[in-house]
């Protein structure tokens, strides 16, 4: 049993046998999200197999899971592969960078985060979402991961950069389709950095889309330096030095929050939309709650802490769909994990879509139930029996934002509209870097 206290041992935990050469690399790409639950079914708390690069442990208990990220996380870092697939696109933003570079970054970034800041936020949040509601027409039919992509990107870059995108927009969420799904094509993963692939060249190319983009953006904010956002804080940051921070380092960090700040969100709001659709009455008992404490008018930041069902519905969405599916780190020092001696230079996979999905954890794991998210239920999960956010040092910096973001947009979304799916079939969740939908998920929309 994970948590138990035994001498370490040299054996390895149990897994999978692989092929020769490739290991259970090949089995572990192409299963995606159904490999890492058979995994978890099949071997227990903690799995291993190998790879080209070396040793795989994937930990399916949060205490293992704590042990990683929080408590012995100065012996982990993002890693080779981690770099491998997110490195052409952030380059050495908060996301990616390690040590050192990574404390200074998350300083410049952190302001912006400041819960003062996102009180400010809030009013951005509701009028982008409003301005796209008013362009919305009864009986409509649309993907509804296309409009929250493009709301969260608007909102994130008037947030964070103090701009509007509009002659961005199709370029950004352009470039950002071609390279997610362009990181977990099989070649990509198992073939040396260097080698030239087609999916690696959609990759440069998004990377120089979102590089002129940012450039752009910056020249702006150089002509016309805001007092609170991320672009103008970074122009006027100085190292240790007094030197200022070299181009690309700006434009890392603000290809990093263009990116990660918006699809996480954009994709769970997309999975509450479908899930919602499917339950009605959980979607009624939302309607309820946002008739009696909203009354009709727009919410705003002193009606969240009375918008309890909707952030439990939000909780319930990211659990059943982590926008982030698992978490890897690679081990910089040995460590003993689970009884289990882990060598250096180890893969560690981390699958909140398993551990969230866990039947110890959640009565009928399964199914859509809101109402579970309770104060009580809550004290009585082990602490990453439920990490959407990650844990540790590295948890989400953007975990407010991200929270605040997600009610205040449902909330605007059902206060107007019934959404009803064009399809009722079950759909496919992709693992690329977040979890993305494999099939359009098509609504249409019924005003109140």
């Amino acid at each position: 049993m994970s948590g138990e206290t035994r001498t370490p041992a040299d054996e390895l935990p149990p897994g999978p046998d692989g092929l020769p050469v490739v290991g259970s690399a090949v089995a572990s790409i192409r299963g995606g999200l159904d490999f890492s639950e058979r995994m978890a079914r099949e071997y227990g708390d903690i799995v291993h197999w190998e790879e080209p690069r070396g040793h795989v442990y994937q930990l399916n208990h949060p205490d293992d899971i704590e042990h990683v990220l929080v408590q012995n996380n100065q012996r982990y870092e993002k890693g080779e592969g981690f770099q491998k697939v997110l490195g052409p696109l952030l380059g050495n933003g908060i996301l990616n960078s390690e040590g050192e570079e990574w404390r200074r970054n998350r300083r410049l970034v952190q302001p912006s985060f400041h819960p003062d800041r996102i009180q400010v936020y809030a009013g951005m949040m509701t009028d982008l979402t409003a301005t796209m509601l008013e362009a919305w027409d009864d009986g409509e039919t649309f993907s509804i991961h296309d409009e929250m992509m493009e709301l969260t990107l608007r909102i994130v870059t008037k947030a964070l950069f103090g701009v509007d995108i509009d002659e961005y927009v199709d370029e950004i969420e352009s470039a950002i389709n071609a390279f997610l799904p362009a990181t977990s094509s099989l070649p990509n993963v198992l073939l040396p950095a260097d080698v030239p692939l087609p999916s690696r060249r959609r990759m440069a190319k998004a990377r120089e889309t979102l590089d002129r983009v940012v450039d752009g953006i910056v020249r702006q904010k150089k002509r016309s330096p805001g007092e609170h956002d991320v672009i103008s804080m970074l122009l006027e940051a100085r190292d240790e030095q007094g030197n200022p921070l070299g181009e690309n380092q700006i434009r890392d960090e603000a290809i990093t929050l263009l990116t990660a700040g918006h699809e996480t969100t954009a994709v769970s709001l997309t999975y509450t939309v479908f899930v919602l659709a499917q339950h009605p009455k959980v979607e009624a008992k939302l309607v309820d709650e946002l008739d009696r404490v909203l009354d009709g008018d727009r919410p705003t930041m002193a009606d969240v802490p009375n918008l309890t069902y909707t952030e439990r519905i939000v909780k319930e969405s990211m659990r059943l769909y982590p926008p982030v599916p698992r978490i890897v780190r690679e081990s910089v020092q040995p460590d003993v994990i689970g009884g289990y001696r882990v060598p250096t230079g180890s893969q560690i996979m981390m699958n909140q879509w398993v551990v969230h999905r866990d039947s110890r954890w959640y009565d009928d794991p399964l199914a859509f139930e809101p109402e579970r998210w309770t104060g009580e239920f809550e004290r009585s999960l082990p602490r990453l029996a439920y990490f959407p956010f990650a844990a540790g040092p590295r948890r989400c910096i953007g975990d407010r934002f991200a929270m605040l973001e997600a009610r205040l947009i449902l909330a605007m979304l059902y206060q107007q509209y019934h959404f009803e799916l064009v399809s009722d079939r079950s759909i496919e969740v992709v693992p690329t870097v977040t979890s993305r939908p494999k099939e359009v998920i098509v609504v249409t929309i019924h005003e109140r």
